[in-house]
């Protein structure tokens, strides 16, 4: 299963008055992450929404340990895989590396998300299909990204 590497240089805008990165900003951190995985594979959500008229894949479940501050200037980098598939989620796993310490760890839970056919304002999960799956599973590792 592919691991997508993230580096990134933690900017002002991302921090509190103290230098420290808010916390929600981690949250758009493994969000962005989760995107380039899927697109680096071939998967991106254009692509997605076009072929297998998915809205998206919506957070439903977050579990974030936070073990060590990240500051402003800190260069930081994020390991992302797919942990685990069922029906219609899937868990994403998520490590932010300072250096050699393990800042941040994440798992979040996503569901395979489209339009509602009884009512198009409302989304309903359905199934990965099978092909997402074996792109994401059996891509190898993927190269470094930076933004």
């Amino acid at each position: 299963m592919p691991t997508h590497t993230h580096t990134r240089l933690i900017e002002w805008g991302d921090c509190d008055p103290a230098g420290i990165v808010f916390h929600p900003r981690y949250l758009a951190y493994f969000d962005h992450c989760t995107n380039r995985l899927f697109a680096r594979v071939g998967l991106d959500l254009a692509m997605l929404q076009a072929r297998f008229e998915v809205i998206g894949y919506p957070v439903v479940d977050l579990r974030t340990r936070f073990l060590a501050p990240c500051r402003y200037g800190d260069e930081v980098c994020i390991e992302t895989r797919i942990a685990e598939f069922r029906n219609s989620s899937f868990d994403v796993q998520h490590v932010l590396h300072l250096g050699e310490t393990v800042a941040v760890e994440a798992r979040v839970t996503r569901v395979w998300a489209v339009r509602d056919p009884e009512d198009p304002q409302r989304m309903r999960g359905r199934p990965v299909p099978e092909e997402v799956k074996k792109s994401l599973w059996q891509a190898e590792d993927l190269p470094r990204d930076h933004s």
